[in-house]
C-alpha cells in the first residue's frame, strides 16, 4: 500500500530561454499560435520546464515544508527521510568505520534465521540480539511492508556454512570514528551515530524550505518517492488540460509585448497584435491595401502564397536556347589516340535551377502585408491560413427603465407640488440641409400651410362705360412741284 502524496503546490514554469525564442519567432513570423499547444508541447520535454514546489495549508490547517539535504539539493518530504539520505549517502563524510576483533559467540549453534528477500544472516531466534537485529532490517529496507508480513518470510537455515559465517561475522564489532569534530569520539552502534549526527550536522544539512525549484530533468528523477509520484500526477493532470501552465505562459509572453485574442470565443491564441477591423471603403488606404483586403475576403483559407501569386505573379521563365555545336571532324583512324587525363580534369556539376526573384510588386505586396499583420488587421495562423479582423458587433443599448407608478389616492397637493418643480426647457431644433439650400418661399411654405388664412369677402365690382375714341383728321398733302 503506498503512503498518502505530500500536500504541496506544483508548479510548472516554462524555461526563459525557450520561452524567449519563442516570443521572438512570433515577432518576426507575425503568426498566431493556440497558446494551450504551446504549453503542451512545452511539457513534452523536461529541458522545457522547471518545477516550483511550494507549501501548502492541510485541511487541519498544518502546514507540510519541505526538507532538502545541503550536500546534494535532494528535496525531502519529512525529516526522518533527509537524515536517513544524509548518512546513507554522505556518510564518509562525517564518519568512519572501523572493523575491531572480539570474542565470537560463546555456545554451539546448530541453525540460524536468515531473511528470505535480502539474504541477511539475523541468527539464532534465541540469540539476545536477535530482536534487534530483525527489527533494523525491517526499519532499514523494508519499513513499506507490514512488519508480520516481513516477518513470515524469515526462514530458518541448518546449513553449516551459512552458520559458520554468521559466527565470523559476530566475532568481529564495529566502531565508528567521527570526522569533522574538535575532539576524537568513537561510536560504537549506528543508533549512536544516528543521535550524534541529530545532535552535531543536522540543523547545517538538513534545511526546512517553504518554496523550491528543481530542473525539469531532476524532477523525474527524485530520490523521494512521494514527491516523485506527486510530480507525475500533477503532469498527468496538466496533458489533458493545461490551464496553470498556459497561464504562467500568458503572463511570460506579455512580459515581451505579445497580444491575446480567443478565436471563435473559444480557442486563445497569441500574437504580435489583437484583432483590428479596417474598412477599406471608408478608410484611405493604398490600393495594394484594398487589394490585399478584398482577395482574403474572397479565398476562404488563404495562404501567403497565394495571395502574392494572385496579385503580383511571378514572370514566367526565359525558354531555354540550345545552340547546336557543329559535329568534330572525324580523326584518321590511323593516328595514334591521345590518352586523357580524367584525373587532372574539373569535375562538371549539374546546372542547379536558378531560383525566380522576388519582383518589385511582389516586395509590395509582401511589406503591405506585413503591415496589416502587425497592426492586427489581417490574421495569420500557425498553419498558414489568413483571415481579416471581423467589424466588431455592436453593443446593444440599454433601454432606461420606466418611473415607477405613483399610487392613485395621492393628494391634491402633491400634485401641485410636482406642478411647481416642472421647469420649462428649450428644444434645440435641427434644420434638415435641404431646407437651407431651398427659396425662402419653398422653406416658408410647410410653415405657412399649417396656419389657416383669414376670409376676406371680395369686393362688388364698378361698372365701365364705354368710351368712343375718335381719330384726329389727317389732310392729305400734295405732292410737291417740281423746279425748273
Amino acid at each position: 500500500m503506498l503512503a498518502p502524496l505530500p500536500v504541496l503546490n506544483v508548479t510548472f514554469i516554462p524555461e526563459e530561454k525557450g520561452v524567449e525564442m519563442l516570443a521572438r519567432q512570433i515577432k518576426v513570423t507575425g503568426r498566431a499560435y493556440p497558446l494551450f499547444q504551446i504549453a503542451l508541447l512545452i511539457l513534452e520535454k523536461a529541458e522545457r520546464y522547471t518545477v516550483q514546489l511550494g507549501t501548502k495549508k492541510k485541511a487541519d490547517g498544518t502546514v507540510e515544508k519541505i526538507f532538502v539535504c545541503a550536500l546534494d539539493d535532494s528535496p525531502w518530504t519529512n525529516e526522518e527521510e533527509a537524515v536517513a539520505h544524509a548518512l546513507k549517502t554522505h556518510f564518509g563524510t562525517f564518519y568512519q568505520a572501523e572493523r575491531i576483533a572480539t570474542e565470537p559467540p560463546k555456545g554451539t549453534y546448530t541453525f540460524v534465521a536468515q531473511c528470505g528477500m535480502s539474504g541477511v544472516i539475523l541468527g539464532p531466534p534465541n540469540y539476545h540480539d536477535y530482536q534487534n537485529q530483525l527489527h533494523k532490517l525491517h526499519a532499514d529496507k523494508f519499513s513499506r511492508m507490514p512488519f508480520d508480513m516481513f516477518k513470515a518470510r524469515v526462514k530458518i537455515v541448518k546449513d553449516e556454512a551459512v552458520v559458520k559465517q554468521w559466527v565470523e561475522e559476530q566475532s568481529f564489532k564495529t566502531e565508528y570514528q567521527c570526522l569533522n569534530v574538535p575532539e576524537p569520539l568513537k561510536l560504537a552502534t549506528m543508533e549512536d551515530v544516528e543521535q550524534h549526527f541529530r545532535a552535531t550536522h543536522k540543523d547545517a544539512i538538513i534545511k526546512p524550505v517553504e518554496t523550491l525549484i528543481i530542473a525539469g530533468p531532476a524532477s523525474r528523477t527524485l530520490r523521494s518517492s512521494g514527491l516523485q509520484r506527486l510530480i507525475r500526477q500533477e503532469w498527468e493532470s496538466q496533458r489533458h488540460f493545461p490551464l496553470p501552465i498556459a497561464t504562467k505562459l500568458s503572463q511570460q509572453f506579455a512580459h515581451y509585448g505579445l497580444q491575446f485574442f480567443k478565436v471563435n470565443k473559444t480557442v486563445t491564441h497569441v500574437s504580435v497584435a489583437r484583432p483590428s477591423f479596417l474598412d477599406v471603403e471608408n478608410s484611405p488606404v493604398s490600393e495594394n491595401i484594398r487589394r490585399i483586403v478584398e482577395f482574403i475576403n474572397l479565398n476562404t483559407k488563404c495562404t501567403r502564397k497565394k495571395l502574392v501569386e494572385a496579385l503580383a505573379p511571378t514572370p514566367k521563365a526565359a525558354p531555354l536556347i540550345i545552340t547546336p555545336v557543329a559535329p568534330a571532324p572525324v580523326a584518321d583512324a590511323s593516328a595514334p589516340v591521345a590518352q586523357v587525363d580524367t584525373a587532372a580534369a574539373p569535375a562538371v556539376e549539374p546546372a542547379k535551377p536558378a531560383q525566380p526573384e522576388v519582383t518589385p510588386e511582389q516586395t509590395a505586396i509582401i511589406s503591405d502585408l506585413h503591415w496589416l499583420i502587425h497592426q492586427g488587421h489581417v490574421l495569420e495562423f500557425a498553419n498558414g491560413h489568413m483571415e481579416t479582423a471581423k467589424k466588431p458587433a455592436p453593443r446593444p443599448v440599454k433601454e432606461p427603465k420606466a418611473p415607477a407608478a405613483k399610487p392613485a389616492n395621492a393628494g391634491a397637493a402633491k400634485v401641485e407640488a410636482v406642478a411647481e418643480t416642472v421647469v420649462e426647457t428649450e428644444v434645440e431644433v435641427t434644420i434638415p440641409a435641404e431646407a437651407v439650400a431651398a427659396t425662402p418661399t419653398e422653406a416658408a411654405a410647410p410653415v405657412a400651410a399649417e396656419v389657416p388664412a383669414p376670409v376676406v369677402a371680395p369686393a362688388p365690382v364698378a361698372e365701365v362705360t364705354p368710351v368712343a375714341v375718335t381719330a384726329p383728321a389727317v389732310e392729305s398733302v400734295p405732292p410737291a412741284t417740281p423746279q425748273a
